[in-house]
């Protein structure tokens, strides 16, 4: 028992461990999956937080507000690209319908609230919970903090966000992959897996079927000697390229004649004798096996291979199809492997009319002259490194603190987006210009991660630990009701929103339920539509709306306040 004694007692007098046994604990029981469920790090941090805060544990709350608005920043700085194109391009339509269906949440909530009656740290973690929205609880914790109250009634209200955030949340994450992938079909009246197989069929170009698919094979790099029988003796190098059955992309990197390694370009002529350098998709490789002889010659094959990131910032080729962007020269000799969109970094089909956005991340490969070739044309190779440009994450984030810091008053209440809710906007100007001018800004991808999850994770472990004494009680006294509201609150916009989708902006029925978990900011259900459907065609549909949504629902746990207030 002294043991035991004293590691609280140290833990009590260092608050640094007990947030990183939080943390510890936390990620740990998130992890643990339940057949395809788990709970996630937010909420297992969460719960961790309250156990460890049962000892008393007491933090600054400076800390709290460092790593929160830290997370926020790394938040928008994610979503900028996306946020900007949903506003300002084609994908407008998508970017009002998250704006629906924000605030659909928002009125969901409301309605539950004032008919119930909860004070608003009830209603902040009811709001929270159930459209699982962590990163309200701080822009609420600030608004609380700046409504003027007496300290103790102010922390009794804020205890009680984490209370009803826990009730609220577990269904908040069922049930709208549920209802997405259950039931969302069914209020669309569609079969999804053949309106996903048409819609892939529509957007193929007229290639045949799997086509753009054949993108993800493994390509192969082999030798071939031409004899007098060959089909392609006598003709160019560009013309010996299209010879590939079925538009597939096949490529002569290099030519040996008698001794001599030519260059290889593509008005160059091929002979009788010459012994080809050929990079393909295994499939077309077995074909050319059965039409001419392969030889090894490894001179001839050394030639430096690379896969490279490639973000594209070029406005002359953004928002153009996959199909369009593979006809222009500098695409020759490189072979598309995945395209990654978003914040949230999701993989979109690749299909020969997939349109190729503004700030998507493309994997190429080919030899390095032709990788450097896209990379000129399109933007800038996103390759490995481990340094953030601080200097300008700094500057973006005093900057806008200051902005959201500036109060307007209205009679009583004064309305601020907080340094948080500034450091949100902030993170996505500073992520759209790098987006646009890559050559400041830059926050590598373990960076952005370290800053997004562990920045609200130490924010919800501390708000745990703080809330952990008086949580049992509160809950009690919260009662089962507010599992019920967090239902309805979960519910509603979900079961209202394929149908929004469908008869007010007339989605596509493949990529509907897609725009739906992205304005509800749901990854996971979009992941559960695309199982139903056995494609990934609805991801087409998320990016936008999460952008947009991640945004508003993020700054509605402030206006919630202001409106219980």
């Amino acid at each position: 028992m002294a043991v035991i004694d004293w590691i609280l007692q140290t833990l009590r007098s260092y608050p640094e461990l007990a947030i990183f046994l939080t943390l510890g604990l936390g990620y740990w029981v998130g992890a643990i999956r339940f057949g395809s469920f788990s709970l996630g790090s937010v909420t297992g941090v969460l719960l961790a937080g309250i156990l460890v805060g049962q000892i008393d544990v007491e933090i600054s709350s400076q800390v709290k507000s460092v790593f929160f608005v830290m997370f926020l920043f790394a938040v928008g700085y994610g979503v900028g690209p996306q946020f900007v194109r949903g506003i300002a391009t084609d994908g407008l339509p998508q970017a009002i319908f998250a704006v629906v269906i924000s605030v659909l949440c928002l009125a969901s909530a409301y309605i539950a609230i004032v008919v119930q009656s909860y004070d608003v740290g009830l209603g902040a973690g009811l709001y929270a919970g159930a459209t699982t929205i962590s990163a309200s609880i701080g822009l609420a914790t600030d608004a609380i903090n700046g409504l003027g109250k007496p300290a103790a009634e102010a922390q009794a209200l804020l205890n009680k966000i984490p209370v009803a955030y826990a009730i609220t949340y577990l269904w908040g994450t069922i049930g709208t992959g549920l209802i997405l992938a259950r039931l969302g079909p069914k209020l669309l009246g569609v079969d999804l897996t053949a309106e996903c197989a048409r819609y892939e069929k529509e957007m193929s170009g007229g290639l045949p079927a799997g086509s753009g698919v054949s993108a993800w094979r493994q390509v192969e790099l082999r030798a071939f000697e031409l004899s007098k029988e060959s089909q392609v003796v006598g003709k160019t190098v560009e013309s010996a390229e299209a010879f590939a059955a079925g538009g597939a992309r096949m490529f002569v990197e290099g030519i040996r004649r008698k001794d001599e390694l030519l260059e290889v370009e593509p008005e160059t002529i091929l002979q009788e004798g010459d012994v080809i350098a050929v990079s393909a998709p295994r499939d077309v490789i077995v074909e050319l096996e059965s039409r001419a002889k392969e030889v090894e010659d490894r001179s001839l094959l050394d030639i430096p291979v690379e896969k490279v990131d490639v973000v594209v910032t070029r406005k002359e080729h953004a928002n153009r199809t996959i199909m369009e962007l593979a006809g222009e020269k500098f695409a020759r000799g490189v072979f598309l492997k995945k395209i990654t969109r978003g914040a949230t970094s999701v993989d979109i089909p690749i299909l020969p009319k997939t349109t190729v956005n503004r700030g998507d991340i493309l994997t190429v490969m080919g030899s390095r002259k032709h990788t450097d070739a896209v990379v000129e044309a399109l933007g800038y190779a996103d390759r490995p490194t481990d340094a953030t440009d601080m200097v300008w994450v700094g500057i973006a984030i005093v900057l806008g603190g200051l902005v959201g810091a500036v109060v307007i008053p209205a009679g009583n209440v004064p309305i601020t987006l907080s340094t948080s809710g500034g450091a949100l906007i902030a993170g996505i100007v500073l992520g759209w210009l790098r987006g646009v001018h890559p050559t400041f800004g830059r926050v590598p991808s373990g960076a952005l991660w370290m800053m997004n999850s562990v920045g609200l994770n130490v924010f919800i472990a501390i708000v745990g630990i703080s809330s952990g004494p008086t949580f049992i009680a509160g809950v009690k006294e919260a009662g089962f009701g507010l599992l019920f509201w967090g239902v309805f609150v979960t519910s509603v916009p979900m079961l209202l929103a394929p149908l929004i989708g469908k008869y007010v902006f007339r989605f596509d029925p493949a990529i509907n339920l897609g725009c739906c978990g992205g304005a509800r900011t749901s990854t996971a259900s979009v992941a559960m539509v695309g199982d139903v459907a056995n494609s990934n065609v609805p991801m087409l549909g998320y990016t936008v709306p999460y952008a947009v949504s991640n945004t508003l629902l993020t700054l509605w746990g402030l206006v919630i306040v202001l409106m219980l207030t």
